[in-house]
């Protein structure tokens, strides 16, 4: 599919677009009502050990990355959040497959589980807030993997993080970005961020001329869909683990998109639009009204 709308930056790539402090009307009342662990404690107690022993060995894998080759080095990555999904107790199911070759990976925004999810399908760069630089651990991890880090508090930089990722991109690497912003619990529309996906970092993707592959993100929890692993206003971190690390049969979907094709000159908005609505069906009827630009 290719975009080939008019139109590109007016007034500079953050004008009218309200991009820095997104927000979401999910609360606490979006998440499932406390229950009994489904596991034991010693299952719950095994899985924590895990997951730290996987944070340890990220430790390490983040000393490694910049020696490594670059294809042993995202094998190893990927390699790293696959296993830590299982550590954690969640089924990974992929439909279709992310195309070879650099790409702007887009996907909908649910949990901190996310991160894991995209990385263990397709080990490409990420786009985060400079906050995650100083976390334990995974911040070390972080850098070596080559994230981008976007300073929120100064809107002003934007173009020059647009001009990073596109950089990235002409370079031949895949950059993975969550386009909403912040996340929301999946499920109630009417909590959705106000204004959908971001279009910023589309530009980058219409600079590069590479393609947008959009990467559906969808949780189970015993087979049903739920808000289980969301990760939602002022809930603490640990808050979350500790609700995943109980939880019996989570699994999460990544569902593989077809890829768009930015025209040169295309508009980041209309680009924006499609992208979202391959993800979620309440944003589908925006697409018949793109198709009309497209060329």
């Amino acid at each position: 599919m290719t975009i080939a709308t008019a139109g590109l930056w007016a007034a500079g790539p953050d004008a009218g677009e309200g991009l820095w402090r997104p927000t979401s009307g999910c609360g606490p009342d979006c998440l499932p009502a406390p229950a009994a662990p489904d596991v034991s404690w010693l299952r719950r107690a095994g899985r924590l050990l895990g997951v730290l022993g996987m944070l340890l060995a990220g430790t390490g894998l983040a000393a490694l990355l910049p020696v490594l080759p670059a294809a042993r080095g995202r094998a190893a990555l990927g390699g790293w959040a696959l296993w830590t999904l299982r550590a954690l107790g969640v089924r990974l199911l992929v439909r279709g497959r992310v195309p070879r070759g650099r790409a702007l990976l887009v996907a909908n925004h649910v949990s901190w589980l996310d991160v894991l999810a995209v990385l263990a399908v397709s080990p490409a760069r990420m786009l985060a807030k400079r906050e995650v630089r100083s976390w334990p651990l995974v911040g070390a991890l972080a850098a070596a993997a080559g994230t981008v880090f976007v300073d929120r508090s100064r809107p002003r930089d934007l173009p020059g993080t647009v001009a990073s990722v596109a950089g990235v991109l002409r370079s031949g690497r895949s950059v993975a970005v969550f386009p909403e912003g912040t996340t929301w619990c999946g499920a109630a529309t009417d909590c959705r961020p106000a204004r959908g996906f971001r279009p910023a970092m589309f530009e980058a993707a219409v600079a590069a001329g590479a393609p947008v592959v959009p990467l559906r993100l969808r949780y189970r929890y015993a087979g049903d869909p739920s808000t289980l692993p969301a990760f939602l206003g002022e809930e603490t971190l640990w808050a979350s683990v500790r609700r995943v690390l109980a939880a019996r049969e989570l699994t999460v979907t990544v569902g593989v998109s077809a890829a768009l094709h930015p025209a040169p000159g295309a508009d980041r908005r209309a680009l924006a639009r499609v992208a979202e609505a391959a993800i979620h069906p309440s944003a589908r009827p925006l697409l018949a009204t793109q198709l009309d630009l497209m060329a």
